[in-house]
């Protein structure tokens, strides 16, 4: 029988310890993710990040939920948005920008792999 598996508070979960943010431009940035479930190429998760300032190039797909927090998200071409609780929105494999955190964030990501493509 297949079961569900829940997470019965995505806002206080405890995703595990921080670490150093590994893409940050901010000294001392950290973040923790919690990996909840996976199947082949399809992944979903909590991850948060507190303030400062880090770079993203996607390798997959990824849809995002945010659950606390603020930020600006800065696109490859100088577009930004600002994020908060509620926003969702989808950043392709391919796309590059800047996290700008102003009050540490918590989001629910869904990450589908692309298949690599061999010339």
């Amino acid at each position: 029988m297949v079961k569900a598996i829940v997470m019965r508070d995505t806002t206080t979960a405890d995703l595990g310890e921080h670490t150093p943010k590994k893409n940050s431009v901010t000294p001392g940035q950290t973040d923790a993710d919690f990996r909840l479930w996976a199947r082949g190429d399809f992944k979903t998760g909590i991850w948060e990040a507190t303030p400062g300032v880090s770079n993203s190039v996607r390798q997959n797909d990824e849809i995002c939920q945010i659950l606390s927090g603020s930020a600006t998200i800065t696109e490859a071409d100088g577009t930004s948005f600002d994020i908060g609780p509620g926003t969702l929105f989808v950043m392709p494999a391919g796309w590059e920008g800047s996290w700008t955190i102003h009050e540490t964030v918590r989001k629910m990501w869904v990450v589908n792999n692309v298949p690599t493509t061999t010339a």
